[in-house]
């Protein structure tokens, strides 16, 4: 069946994460993906490595597992664009595509008469998306961005990590580069967006996406809090600035991450552990006063947490709907019984590695379920079966 993006061309001209998430996507979604790639070293990821995928001899081939994260489902064309028999190229592939995707600096592709205004003359309804660190306007249109500073400058590093006065506290980074891939899911949006626009009035559009924007828009609940009352949150580890209980207590045996999001869940909490008089307390009895008496009350049931192992906590209140989880490292991510049964997992066909493992996407469509129908590429894989039409 096909997907519900069958028959939208996308010419792929982005690297490395932000952009290339956003066409794995589209690519997943039933899109063809064409990704345009440096002849000889291609994305800058490939080489993003070790770990990289093996050959059936256990020898290592030239793509590596970061590579392979966000490629699947596209097609990989060797070009130079900066040559003109490539632009040239690039102009016959645009006359057949509906979106182009691109991650240049501020200015880049100009100089080859592939930016906005010049591939707009040739295909006047084209949706054209750039992604930048920084947008195409303002003061710092023109500097290079990296998913660690964008952290850093858009307010993540400053509410992520332990308190200062804490062992190990200090700012922290996101364990993932979520600001490319928040960018990506938004360039996402975007071209759905600018395509349903299209569908109605025909028109094509130019989208400006930066990474700083997306940061800040998705400081979210933080961003608000600041806004409302002036107050700079700050890190919390794993507390929550605007729930209480919400953060990981120390078991027997390890930790768990106990998440009561209202006055019933921690009224049930408190029977569990033992102290359905803390559920009764008038120092705890909503969430507002909870966080005003955040500490000595997290003290008593770090004190009652303790005293049982993790499966303990687990079944008890997950059969009383106290959300809760364990916190898992990445090899029980993929053990976990649920992730199992989502299909979260699953291997891709390989021209060199035989196969791939990939990470599903997390979409399940009722009518147009994802087809999962190739690996990432190849450097250069489709090159004559794409240009040999051109």
């Amino acid at each position: 069946m096909a997907g519900p993006l069958s028959g939208i061309k996308v010419l792929d001209l982005s690297r490395i994460l932000a952009g290339p998430w956003s066409t794995q996507v589209l690519a997943d979604y039933g899109a063809e993906v064409w990704k345009v790639e440096r002849p000889e070293k291609g994305d800058d990821t490939r080489h993003w490595g070790p770990p990289y995928a093996k050959d059936q001899e256990g020898n290592a081939t030239a793509e590596s597992a970061y590579y392979l994260a966000a490629n699947r489902g596209k097609k990989s064309i060797e070009l130079d664009i900066t040559s003109t028999e490539g632009q040239a190229t690039i102009y016959k592939l645009v006359k057949e595509a509906d979106i182009l995707v691109e991650n240049y600096k501020v200015g880049g592709l100009k100089k080859y008469g592939l930016d906005y205004d010049s591939i707009k003359a040739i295909k006047p309804n084209i949706i054209y998306c750039s992604i930048t660190g920084f947008g195409q306007t303002g003061p710092y249109a023109n500097r290079a961005g990296y998913d660690a500073m964008i952290q850093a400058m858009g307010g993540l590093m400053s509410i992520t990590g332990e308190k200062d006065q804490l062992p190990g506290g200090g700012p922290q980074k996101v364990g993932v580069a979520v600001a490319d891939l928040m960018t990506g899911m938004y360039a996402v949006s975007a071209i759905l967006a600018a395509l349903y626009h299209k569908t109605q009035t025909g028109q094509g559009q130019h989208i400006d996406l930066a990474l700083l924007d997306t940061q800040v828009a998705w400081l979210a609940n933080q961003g608000s809090n600041y806004l409302v009352s002036g107050d700079v949150p700050e890190r919390l580890g794993t507390a929550h600035p605007n729930i209480v209980p919400y953060q990981n207590m120390k078991v027997q045996d390890g930790y768990i991450l106990l998440a009561v999001g209202n006055d019933g869940q921690f009224k049930k909490c408190c029977e569990i552990v033992g102290a359905p008089e803390l559920g009764t307390d008038p120092r705890y009895a909503s969430n507002g006063l909870r966080i005003e008496n955040r500490d000595e009350l997290i003290t008593k049931l770090e004190a009652l947490f303790v005293q049982q192992p993790l499966e303990y906590w687990l079944e008890h209140l997950s059969a009383a709907h106290v959300p809760c989880g364990p916190i898992n490292s990445i090899d029980r991510v993929f053990e976990n019984e649920q992730v199992i049964h989502r299909n979260m997992q699953f291997d891709l066909a390989h021209p060199t590695a035989g196969k791939v493992p990939q990470v599903a996407n997390p979409v399940k469509f009722s009518e147009t379920p994802i087809e999962y129908k190739s690996a990432p590429p190849t450097l250069g894989q489709h090159t004559k079966e794409i240009l040999g039409k051109h």
